[in-house]
């Protein structure tokens, strides 16, 4: 069974804790992977171009010239695509959609592979002790200096919301705040590092079990 250590603030070592087989002990399938992540930035992506057709281009309501007599090619609308200022045919729209859908329990079961990854690399590190308060950015540097994780990308999961610890860690570019039942595994793969709160090993152990 695979086991993760716990530091205290001073990044000494308290103990060891066992990590539960049927998530941080599952076998990468990296089709699965792929398919998960794919499907996530997929969600994630918004359009911002955005083209008007020919219904939507202000004016052309009268016709430009008779139809017939003035030797001139038959027109209807000054906003038909093939005119200067007229709708755009084909081009990008605001509207469209980007989602790909997964299946729920592939795509925890997907997590539940980062999340092995991790502790395959020893990579998943708890921490206990963190009193309550907001603490000076500085202090958050010296502890993660006393993990020796410091120059890493550090995900850092919490149980529950707290501002405060959002406020002394978001002027530290390497170290990205998530609560424990909004952990992903674009996050997971994104960082080096899985640094939990003592509260939230037992809700990721809860909510992402099959």
């Amino acid at each position: 069974m695979k086991s993760a250590k716990v530091y205290n603030m001073e990044g000494e070592l308290v103990r060891s804790v066992d990590l539960a087989a049927d998530i941080f002990e599952v076998a990468p399938v990296s089709d699965l992977i792929y398919q998960s992540l794919i499907a996530q930035f997929a969600n994630a992506r918004h359009s911002i171009a955005h083209t008007k057709k020919r219904g939507e281009v202000s004016g052309g309501g009268k016709k430009p010239w008779k139809q017939k007599h003035t030797g001139r090619a038959r027109h209807g609308s000054i906003r038909s695509p093939i005119w200067k200022g007229g709708g755009r045919v084909f081009g990008p729209r605001s509207d469209r959609n980007y989602s790909k859908g997964i299946n729920s329990k592939m795509k925890t079961k997907a997590l539940q592979m980062g999340l092995s990854d991790k502790a395959e690399n020893g990579m998943i590190i708890l921490l206990e002790g963190l009193a309550e308060g907001r603490r000076k950015t500085k202090e958050m540097v010296g502890m993660l200096k006393n993990l020796k994780i410091e120059d890493k990308k550090i995900l850092w999961v919490i149980g529950k919301q707290n501002t405060e610890l959002l406020a002394s860690i978001r002027n530290l570019p390497n170290v990205q705040l998530i609560l424990a039942d909004s952990l992903n595994l674009g996050d997971i793969v994104d960082n080096e590092v899985l640094l939990l709160s003592s509260d939230s090993l037992g809700k990721i152990q809860k909510i992402y079990s099959l």
